[in-house]
This record gives structure tokens, C-alpha cells and sequence, in this order.
């Protein structure tokens, strides 16, 4: 992995006031917030709408269930955190490898801005997949698979600029990505600590220059 200097940029906190916001979206905005922390099955909607200021009974106007109202989140945090990915991922002024550490320098710092609170909202969810409707599993796959598809692109662009081995499948790679770094989220949400994210990078950037 080369050592230029990384970018300085961060990922923003989900904001949730603004005049800006429709209500919709502020209750999308705070549901995001607290079910990275708590997930689905837990939160009680009381909860999210005492903090936006809106009636139980207004609740079913925006959204004709939970289940709906948790869907909705799912595609908000998706879109939200694709972005985040491409920030760092598409960054041109950085080798492909680097915009990888960089994105995860990106998530410890956030980690530890929330102090180890907040993990991954589709991670969270995927764990409690027994607990939610069915309908949850396909929305949250797809997520999965779309952050992945942005992490093999940034691997081809390693293969063809030489910085990994042509013979690396990135596609595996980037879905062994996904898979160890969700551990490694939980983990550190454990032991309050960047430590298991730390490893992790370490062995996942290793794993890929043996194969050069």
C-alpha cells in the first residue's frame, strides 16, 4: 500500500434537523440514527417520533407500517453510505489500495466520534434478520452486494494499475471484504476499541500482496 498522504475528508454524521427536511425525511433521518445503535426490533417508534415532534397518529400518514417505515431507512442508509464509499473509493488522487484505507480510517474515526455506539445500520439489521419480517432480506442483500460491487471496481482498478497480482478474482475479494469487516464493526463495538478494524485491514491488505 503506497504512502502518500491521505485526504483529510470525513464522513458527515447523518444530520437530522434542518429546515430543509420534510418531515418524512426527518423521521427517516432519526430512525437511521437510532437504529444503528439499537436496530429495528428493539426501538419503539414512540421514541423517534417524541424526537421529531410527530403524533403516533400522524406516523401512519407518512408510512402504513414499521415494517415500511424500517424498509425505507434500509434504502436512505444504503444510498447514504454508498456515497460515503465513493468519496473515498473514486478519489482519483489516490492509489486504489489507499482509497480503501482511507475509507477505513474514515469509518474508525467515526466510531470513535460515537464512542463505539453506532455500527453498521444493514449489519445491525442482518444480525436481527430472525426478529423481522422476511421482507427485510432481500433489501438488505441488495445493499450488501452494491457496496461490494463498489469495492471489486476499486480492486480492478488495483489489478490493472499493478499494485495486485492479475490473477486476483476481485469479486471474491470484495465479498471477503464485506464479510470480515462486518465482523470486525462488531467487534470493536464490543471492546469499544478500533483494534479488531485495525487487524482486520492489516490481514485483508496482506492477504492481497501474497498474491502478488
Amino acid at each position: 500500500m503506497e504512502n502518500s498522504a491521505p485526504t483529510k475528508k470525513r464522513g458527515r454524521p447523518l444530520k437530522i434537523d434542518g429546515s430543509r427536511l420534510t418531515t418524512k425525511e426527518k423521521l427517516v433521518r432519526y430512525g437511521t440514527a437510532v437504529l444503528t445503535e439499537k436496530g429495528l426490533a428493539s426501538t419503539g417508534l414512540d421514541e423517534i417520533l417524541k424526537t421529531v415532534g410527530v403524533p403516533k397518529g400522524s406516523f401512519y400518514h407518512y408510512f402504513s407500517s414499521k415494517d415500511e417505515f424500517g424498509l425505507a431507512v434500509i434504502q436512505s442508509y444504503g444510498t447514504y453510505f454508498a456515497n460515503k464509499l465513493d468519496r473515498c473509493l473514486l478519489n482519483q488522487d489516490r492509489p486504489p489500495l489507499d482509497c480503501i484505507a482511507d475509507f477505513i480510517e474514515e469509518a474508525k474515526n467515526g466510531m470513535k466520534r460515537h464512542a463505539f455506539k453506532r455500527g453498521c445500520l444493514i449489519g445491525n439489521l442482518g444480525q436481527e434478520l430472525g426478529a423481522l419480517n422476511e421482507k427485510f432480506r432481500a433489501p438488505l442483500e441488495d445493499v450488501f452486494i452494491d457496496w461490494q460491487n463498489r469495492i471489486a471496481q476499486c480492486l480492478e482498478r488495483a489489478k490493472i494499475g499493478g499494485h495486485i497480482s492479475p490473477k486476483t478474482d476481485v469479486a471474491e475479494i470484495a465479498a471477503f471484504f464485506w464479510i470480515g469487516w462486518e465482523g470486525a464493526i462488531l467487534r470493536a463495538k464490543l471492546v469499544k476499541s478500533c483494534a479488531p478494524l485495525d487487524l482486520f485491514a492489516k490481514q485483508f491488505f496482506n492477504s492481497l500482496h501474497k498474491q502478488s
